[in-house]
């Protein structure tokens, strides 16, 4: 996990979080889909691009997980 992505149980429900704040990296990942800035994201929220980046490396790292395959059998 990316050293500026924190989960804490008793911090947002568990949720992934920017260290040290409680904004969600799903806001986050939310707004830079939506197609705002780095730097506007940054600025909306207090965070610095530094730490929107992180949100990407946590993003980034879930999506490199290994899954199991699925056959379409049910």
């Amino acid at each position: 996990m990316p050293a500026g992505v924190q989960i804490t149980p008793n911090v947002c429900h568990g949720k992934p979080v920017i260290a040290g704040t409680r904004v969600l990296v799903s806001t986050v990942l939310g707004a830079l889909a939506g197609g705002d800035p780095v730097q506007a994201v940054a600025d909306d929220y207090g965070l610095t691009p530094e730490q929107v980046a992180a949100a990407l490396a946590f993003a980034a790292e879930l999506a490199d997980v290994p899954t199991l395959a699925y056959d379409g059998a049910a």
